[in-house]
């Protein structure tokens, strides 16, 4: 789906242009979660799609880079981990025939209100299809691109201009109109930094200060975070005011940590297969 870049490749293309243990036990890791969760709280502050837009917003000018073509699928990835991590969906167990991540269905565990619209949107799709279908496949059909034409129905549309919305609600953005010579567009320029420098840090602290080389031991909305920032290309956005050699330490880790193989890593630890699965489809995009 997108790939770690080197520093100096990416900055040249900015000044260019500013367009675009296999055991039953361990492996129900994501089905383990309880319905009161914490993940579930309503004192979360921003889901994990809100989080992505936002760090990769331009501040001031309000829109993504013309050149990102990946942050709508991540941003439905996204929607798959939050509504795991909130224990409304998880992958079907393990079985002898249907070992991988990528061949496991998704199971709707609960479909109680999650109170946000584009996750409870996700909930009545998932609801209303006659068979379970894998996370590729979800993802897939979240954004419109399944070859299936009678499966369009489950594509989430606007989903981008909805997240920025939500964040517009939550003080963190403003709404203005911008021409750009042929048309006006809609762009949601930064309004309290806040909240985008909390994120930054605490990514940067989990890669530098807090790294523990072990995605097992971090935070689980942190390792989702940095899956889903690296799916969408905006993982850059959050080292690029570093020092060089923080910066290369931060890149170096962070590609360490995306190298690991799902499979393995999903089979470690409860609670995180959704988020491995959700990467292993992106690297098989």
């Amino acid at each position: 789906m997108t790939t770690l870049t080197h520093r100096g490749r990416r900055a040249e293309a900015g000044r260019n242009s500013d367009k675009k243990p296999n055991s039953e036990e361990g492996a129900a890791a994501d089905g383990d979660l309880n319905d009161d969760d914490p993940d579930d709280s309503k004192d979360i502050r921003l889901t994990l799609m809100e989080e992505v837009l936002l760090l990769g917003l331009k501040d001031k000018e309000g829109y993504t880079s013309f050149w990102n073509d990946c942050i709508s699928s991540g941003l439905r990835g996204g929607i798959l981990i939050e509504l795991a991590l909130r224990g409304r969906i998880r992958l079907e167990p393990l079985s002898i025939r249907k070992k991988r991540l990528l061949e496991r269905k998704v199971l709707l565990r609960s479909d109680a209100p999650t109170g946000d619209v584009l996750l409870d949107e996700t909930l009545r799709h998932m609801k209303a299809t006659e068979s379970a279908e894998t996370v590729q496949t979800w993802i897939e059909l979240l954004t419109g691109e399944t070859w299936n034409p009678f499966k369009l129905q489950y594509q989430l549309r606007n989903v981008r201009e909805r997240v920025a919305k939500a964040l517009v609600e939550k003080g963190i953005l403003t709404t203005e109109k911008q021409n750009f010579l042929l048309f006006d567009m809609t762009t949601h320029p930064v309004s309290n930094a806040t909240e985008k420098q909390r994120l930054v840090k605490k990514l940067q602290e989990s890669m530098l200060e807090r790294w523990v080389n072990d995605p097992h031991r971090m935070d689980r909305r942190t390792l989702a975070l940095l899956v889903l920032a690296h799916s969408s290309d905006v993982l850059e956005n959050v080292f690029t005011n570093l020092a060089d050699d923080k910066y290369g330490m931060a890149m170096n880790r962070t590609k360490d940590l995306l190298d690991m193989d799902p499979e393995v890593e999903a089979a470690k630890a409860r609670g995180t297969e959704m988020i491995w699965a959700v990467l292993a489809a992106f690297n098989k995009s």
